[in-house]
């Protein structure tokens, strides 16, 4: 038996799914593999095990072959612990991003060669165009479903190597075509967060690697109105979860985490959804990755996300000598968040991204300053 053309990355959802049937529709030699990302812990919260069971029933379904990889010892190894390290500094990490660079276009890609593939492919609403020569990332048609903010740390050789057979689809119309094809995901429910969460509580699990230390929460004036658990619990912006009852001299308004001091174990929140304490017109970025191998010059205007699902916001963007970038955006940005991903765009073309290190938001620069005196 010769050895598939396309290993489709089959996770139990609809959406690989989809992408192995239509595929397999289109004449391409189809297997899947099934990647196994983290080791049980035991606590029944992650749906591997499921997930993997309908990741052969589909590839039986459609009568392609199945293969099986354990990719949980480079999960933890390329993923987990940057995640724990980052939540430990303060920072709040997107490892979807890192899983896609370091696991899902590393490993995955790796595996496949070896099983005689000549491509990959993936259930990401996402598309790959080669233009004058080079391979852009494109939006997916779905705008609401796009998840070319979690692709941006790909480069050349992992797009030659990939086909995102539903980049072109919208969620619904590929749901029927899984319903049509007798595809038993049809109506399964997308997954949400990250599989080693799952659906427990996030701060229980977090606290099982990052202990529990008790601190003051803080108003950006210094007055002391709670307590907290870890400001590595936390995020800017956040409002659940900070049990603020009702403060003397305050109004009945809801309170958001605005800052954070490691150092000190300090978590500053405020009032109000658009405080100033919130905004930030500028950002810092640790040294960035460009799709084309560089940027498209050293200062360019361009649109920009620093959260998934955010609308496109006109930015300025300086590359510095060592790669770092300066972002100015047209309009302050509410919650930016250190640890994060800027994700750069011209239209549909996602031109790369950066991890951001720092921004301008007010109470950020009171706290840089005192750490510096």
């Amino acid at each position: 038996m010769s050895a598939a053309k396309v290993i489709v990355g089959v996770s139990g959802g609809v959406d690989s799914s989809v992408a192995a049937l239509r595929l397999q529709q289109q004449g391409a030699d189809v297997a899947g593999l099934f990647m196994q990302n983290w080791a049980d812990d035991g606590s029944g919260e992650c749906r591997a095990e499921d997930d993997r069971r309908d990741a052969v029933a589909i590839c039986g379904r459609l009568g392609i072959p199945f293969h099986f990889r354990d990719f949980s010892a480079e999960y933890w190894a390329g993923v987990f612990e940057h995640f724990l390290a980052e939540y430990q500094s303060g920072r709040t990490p997107n490892p979807d991003v890192l899983c896609n660079r370091e696991v899902k276009f590393k490993h995955f890609l790796d595996a496949a060669r070896e099983l005689g593939a000549e491509k990959i492919a993936t259930g990401h609403y996402a598309r790959i165009a080669r233009i004058d020569g080079d391979w852009k990332l494109l939006r997916g048609i779905d705008r609401g479903k796009d998840q070319s903010y979690f692709l941006h740390q790909l480069g050349q050789e992992q797009l030659s190597a990939t086909l995102f057979p539903i980049g072109e689809m919208h969620k619904p119309a590929l749901r029927a075509v899984a319903r049509d094809a007798g595809l038993q995901t049809h109506d399964k429910k997308d997954s949400t967060g990250i599989c080693f969460i799952g659906e427990r509580d996030f701060r229980e699990f977090l606290g099982r690697y990052l202990p529990a230390k008790q601190g003051e929460m803080r108003t950006p004036d210094g007055a002391v109105i709670g307590t907290h658990p870890g400001v590595f619990y936390f995020t800017l912006g956040q409002r659940e979860g900070l049990n603020i009852g009702g403060v003397r001299g305050r109004p009945q308004a809801p309170w958001f985490v605005v800052g954070k001091d490691v150092a000190t174990n300090v978590l500053y929140v405020e009032q109000g959804t658009d405080n100033p304490f919130l905004h930030s017109t500028q950002l810092w970025s640790e040294p960035a990755h460009f799709i084309a191998g560089h940027a498209l010059a050293g200062e360019f205007n361009c649109t920009a996300q620093t959260r998934y699902r955010q609308p496109d916001e006109a930015c300025r963007v300086t590359v510095h000598d060592d790669g770092t970038l300066h972002v100015r955006f047209a309009r302050p940005q509410r919650a930016v968040t250190p640890g994060q991903s800027l994700v750069l765009y011209a239209g549909d073309v996602c031109l790369g991204g950066a991890v951001i290190a720092r921004t301008d938001a007010p109470l950020e620069l009171q706290l840089q300053k005192r750490q510096a005196a």
